[in-house]
């Protein structure tokens, strides 16, 4: 059975402000991704998270985005392809100064939010982001939307891809997330969530909000850990792999 792994984005509090269940859910995924203070974190926070990982051996892995603290990043925002390549070089860097003057390495870069979406489906903006990743680091392994431009954008750079599903949201039938603004985007059901990911994984594909089966590169699953469910979630997630046989890239 193939490996994969869970990641998780972490290190989104602010300030006095508290976002995540960090702490928590730790303990149950391989990967984490940072917020670099854009659409979230700031320099504590981003110390903390990168402490944390290394306590428990989580791979780290830079989370930039869009630079709208308001909007958490997830609103849609026009850059150029010149401004993506320097939001993610900027953002990637500053992480990275973290986790080398804590003695360790940084492992992979996935956008965040309407940055990740734009380039899912927008050539120019995922091959600013690809070259901008392969530019800082070509060792680093982009995390992108299974099948999307991004992810294809990073092959082509040269880049390892890994292919990211995701447990708690719906699929159209091209492939690509529901819009959160739309009806039934998110998946607020457990074990309808975790089914969806066994079947990602195991068969490599997906069923679509119509009904459809469509076939999905699964190499890492997403738990979104500003949900307060995250860390039972991602617990449960474990041992339905276990049952199943799947392991865990460590």
């Amino acid at each position: 059975m193939k490996a994969v792994d869970i990641n998780c984005d972490m290190g989104e509090s602010f300030g006095i402000y508290t976002i995540g269940n960090d702490q928590k859910v730790i303990h149950s995924i391989t990967s984490a991704n940072i917020a670099c203070g854009f659409h979230a974190g700031d320099p504590a926070t981003m110390a903390e998270t990168v402490r944390l990982c290394i306590d428990h051996h989580v791979k780290i892995g830079a989370h930039p985005g869009l630079p709208d603290l308001n909007g958490f990043g997830r609103r849609n925002m026009q850059v150029t392809p010149d401004e993506a390549y320097q939001l993610i070089l900027y953002q990637t860097g500053a992480l990275s100064a973290f986790v080398q003057a804590y003695g360790t390495r940084l492992s992979h870069v996935k956008p965040h939010g309407a940055l990740y979406n734009e380039a899912a489906r927008n050539q120019s903006i995922a091959d600013a982001i690809a070259k901008a990743v392969a530019d800082f680091d070509p060792d680093l392994t982009l995390f992108a939307l299974s099948g999307s431009k991004l992810a294809q954008a990073g092959e082509q750079a040269g880049l390892t891809v890994a292919h990211e599903v995701f447990a708690d949201r719906t699929y159209r039938d091209d492939g690509t997330l529901t819009p959160r603004r739309e009806p039934n985007a998110l998946i607020t059901e457990e074990k309808q969530a975790i089914d969806q990911v066994i079947q990602m994984v195991k068969f490599q594909s997906v069923t679509s909000n119509t009904g459809k089966t469509i076939p999905i590169h699964a190499d890492t699953v997403c738990i979104h850990g500003d949900n307060v469910q995250a860390p039972d979630f991602a617990h449960r997630l474990n041992e339905r792999f276990q049952k199943e046989g799947i392991p865990l890239i460590r």
